[in-house]
């Protein structure tokens, strides 16, 4: 019973992993394609800000993947002090590369409202 129970834990860990990836590439390959439809109608500074804009959305997204694979596979599967650990450093790098992208991208902190006004978008 315990077996099996691993044996459908993992394989959704991989599943996750697989629609993270996919997610990722998709994204990057989404990008592409529009950058390449577009790129004669718009400057190059306008068609790279939205290629990128686009591509690390796609990266943001996969990450929350990759990142719930994880999760579930430290309390799930392998529930020990080092993975729960390892675990934490991952989610810490990931939310500073989120983070960093959204600065990025956005040109702005992610609490600060698009009007430049401080405080939360309700």
């Amino acid at each position: 019973m315990l077996e099996t129970f691993y044996a459908i834990v993992n394989f959704l860990v991989h599943a996750l992993e697989a629609v993270g990836i996919v997610v990722i590439l998709g994204g990057f390959l989404h990008a592409t394609w529009i950058y390449l439809v577009t790129f004669r109608h718009r400057t190059t500074h306008e068609s790279y800000l939205d290629y990128r804009r686009r591509s690390v959305r796609g990266l943001i997204l996969g990450l929350e993947f990759l990142v719930a694979a994880d999760i579930i596979k430290t309390v799930a599967v392998d529930y020990s002090m080092e993975s729960v650990m390892m675990l934490g450093l991952i989610i810490l790098i990931r939310t500073l590369l989120v983070f960093a992208l959204h600065l990025e991208i956005e040109g702005r902190f992610p609490w600060v409202r698009p009007d430049g006004e401080g405080g939360v978008d309700n």
